[in-house]
């Protein structure tokens, strides 16, 4: 671009053609005072604190409406200047509010940093009362218009930089202020929001702003992106549904790919932790984030992200992994890709860990979880299975030259009550495992399974699949906090299972030697104390008796740690490591996922694996930089439109199959959202990363 010269306050710099005076100012790192500025938005010169002098102009101009032209010269202070910047800022502290100590915008505002810069404590104008009402009944903002100063850069965000159009100039009496819609009392949601932010990320004295509730004590990405916040492995969770929007379905599987190797299994057995926190779901209902994932990865005929991984140069180390479940098998791949040999050992006859042998195939179907372990092999890693690890040491004698434990946590635990040892009594993992194995399990006509996960729940939605004629499932937990996602729930409730849900386990009841049922008590509450003992406190007089000729105890699990390993564990009975590292106390060896936390979830397992190979790398004298960019670098469209009828588009759910049909086999019991629904659902995100993309306001120290 074709540049010129101008001279402002004794100093020469260049500017491109086209900059105004305020841009080609602060460019030079010469600030000029400016309030209704805002980089991405037209000028309009209403705050009149940008004036300055220029040489063969008479008066005082406003550099923020003023071309920059060649030769020009500028002067930003004098004291004539100074006197019109200071009468400018007090017309708009007049109708302020005066204690900005009070403010949640204190020491962020830029109407305060300015009053530091230009006046001081005493105003030479009259104050005036604005008594507004103030609201937050609005979804995710706050708006109190007495805080306004009239700047107008959230009516510009709203019509010229997103296109939606809901706030306007209104007048009441002989007050203007910023209103919502043409009619008076309306909601955002009725006027048409798509809750962009973008009115809140310009407002510059905190008139509307994010709630407090959302936006407290968070990092400015954490408050904004919750969903990416709230991922274990930090998934770009709009920028892949952004893809999806735009049919480019290669390019929104290959965003998923960029943090896990597993973005299909992951469509179907995520806890998905980001939909809790979605901010659309404070308009309506969240984002079916998970499911979108399972779209993105069914529908990837091109793979894309295969041509874009980059696997280093070959290290010569060699790595050893125990245990091919999720973060096994993800710190293979990520290793490998780093040029390292990598080996999984896997004591089981097939890959998967839980995956394979503690997901039942109805939640899981097997050929999706073959076809991504496939994607990992092709990457070079070798997994051996029949191969159980006994001792540590005869790998290292092998020539490894660092080992990663993740062999999860297998082995489920009986509860320490009368009558649970003997015939009728399984264990949840045990008979999980035996059932994806493909072996015969005799069960009773009445099941009953204790406790409240998903593993629980995975119990007993099979048993019914096994034939069982009636099965219950009681926990410890009311039903409002079972650690069970909500699906399984409903799932399960739909497929006739009965829950008891607030009962505390005293005794197996046994009649000549069978099992009759489980004796329970109503818990009215529960607590761990300072030890972590858990402490029941109990209703008076409600012992029952729940009647079932099978129990299934699924009330946790622990890992199965051999003792030739020498490792130390903690007094639960997990490997004991180093929190940032996750090495163990023998330096070549480390360990993640459910081996070092407990049972847990999936994409947790992975987030972990990936911590873990950032180490291992390091320490094999690698940089631990395992980050990918798999997908192309795009811009998203800023210009949104309007979003009549947005607040209210319903979320689009999974198509199950009926519970009659499905409990007969093990047959998926979701179908996934279709072409239609995916676009629909896709629509539906506020797109909140658009707000990290604006351009961020510099208060007058930063020149």
């Amino acid at each position: 671009m074709e540049t010129i010269k101008v001279t402002i306050d004794g100093r020469e710099m260049e500017t491109t053609i086209g900059k105004s005076v305020l841009e080609a100012s602060l460019e030079g790192g010469i600030y000029i005072p400016h309030l209704c500025h805002y980089a991405e938005l037209s000028p309009i010169g209403a705050c009149r604190l940008c004036v300055v002098e220029i040489e063969g102009q008479s008066g005082l101009q406003t550099s923020c409406m003023t071309p920059a032209a060649d030769g020009m010269v500028i002067r930003t202070k004098s004291e004539e200047i100074d006197a019109s910047r200071r009468l400018a800022m007090e017309l708009m502290l007049s109708g302020h509010q005066s204690d900005c100590g009070t403010c949640v915008k204190y020491l962020n505002c830029e109407l305060q940093s300015l009053k530091q810069y230009l006046v001081d404590d005493s105003l030479r104008v009259k104050r005036r009362s604005r008594l507004f009402a103030g609201t937050s009944r609005n979804p995710l903002f706050s708006h109190d218009p007495n805080k306004c100063i009239l700047c107008g850069r959230c009516v510009r965000a709203c019509h010229e930089l997103r296109g939606v159009g809901v706030l306007f100039y209104k007048k009441k009496g002989e007050e203007t202020y910023i209103g919502i819609g043409s009619a008076e009392d309306i909601s955002l949601a009725d006027a048409g929001c798509r809750f962009c932010g973008a009115c809140a990320e310009v407002c510059p004295t905190g008139a509307i702003m994010d709630k407090e509730e959302f936006a407290k004590g968070k990092s400015r990405k954490a408050a904004l992106l919750p969903c990416m916040n709230a991922c274990p492995a930090e998934i770009d969770i709009p920028r892949y549904i952004r893809f999806i929007r735009e049919n480019n379905y290669p390019a929104a599987n290959a965003v998923i790919r960029e943090k896990v190797p597993f973005p299909q299994v992951l469509g179907y057995v995520c806890n998905h932790p980001c939909e809790t926190v979605c901010r659309r779901g404070e308009v309506n209902q969240p984002i079916a984030i998970c499911s979108l994932k399972r779209y993105a990865a069914e529908h990837d005929e091109e793979r894309l992200w295969e041509s874009k991984v980059n696997m280093k140069p070959a290290t010569e180390k060699k790595v050893a992994i125990i245990g091919s479940g999720p973060a096994g098998l993800t710190a293979g791949y990520y290793l490998s890709i780093q040029g390292h040999s990598v080996t999984v050992f896997e004591a089981l006859p097939l890959p998967g860990g839980m995956l394979r042998y503690g997901i039942p195939e109805y939640r899981l179907p097997r050929a999706v979880l073959d076809h991504e372990i496939n994607d990992i092999e092709q990457m070079g890693v070798e997994i051996r299975t029949n191969s159980r690890v006994a001792s540590i040491d005869a790998l290292l004698e092998e020539g490894y030259d660092a080992i990663l434990v993740a062999v999860g946590a297998h082995r489920g635990v009986k509860l320490r009550i009368p009558g649970a040892n003997g015939d009728e009594v399984m264990v949840g993992t045990d008979f999980l495992r035996a059932v994806n194995s493909g072996e015969t399990i005799e069960l009773g006509k009445r099941v009953l399974v204790l406790g409240g996960g998903n593993v629980a729940f995975d119990c007993a939605r099979v048993a019914r699949r096994l034939g069982a004629e009636e099965v219950m499932l009681a926990c410890l937990e009311s039903k409002d906090t079972m650690p069970a996602s909500s699906d399984e729930i409903k799932q399960e409730e739909e497929e006739g299972i009965q829950i008891y849900p607030a009962r505390t386990f005293t005794k197996i009841v046994r009649e000549d030697g069978k099992v009759r049922g489980v004796e329970v008590l109503h818990v009215k509450s529960f607590s761990f104390n300072d030890d972590k003992k858990l402490e029941i406190e109990t209703l008076d007089n409600s012992q029952h008796l729940l009647e079932a000729d099978t129990v299934i105890f699924a009330v946790g699990q622990r890992p199965e740690i051999p003792e030739g390993f020498e490792l130390d564990k903690t007094e639960n009975g997990l490997l004991e490591v180093d929190p940032i590292t996750l090495v163990t106390n023998r330096d070549e060896i480390f360990a993640a996922a459910d081996a070092v936390t407990g049972t847990d979830s999936v994409i947790k397992a992975i987030a972990s694996a990936r911590k873990a190979v950032i180490a291992i790398d390091k320490f094999l004298g690698g940089r631990g930089k395992i980050e990918e960019r798999l997908a192309p670098i795009t811009q998203p469209e800023k210009y949104l439109g309007s979003g009549t009828g947005f607040a209210a588009l319903p979320r689009m759910e999974d198509k199950c199959v009926l519970p009659g049909e499905r409990t007969k086999s093990f047959c998926p019991v979701t179908e996934g959202l279709d072409d239609e629904g995916a676009e629909q659902e896709a629509q539906r995100c506020l797109q909140c990363d658009l707000r990290l993309r604006m351009t961020p306001v510099k208060f007058w120290g930063s020149y």
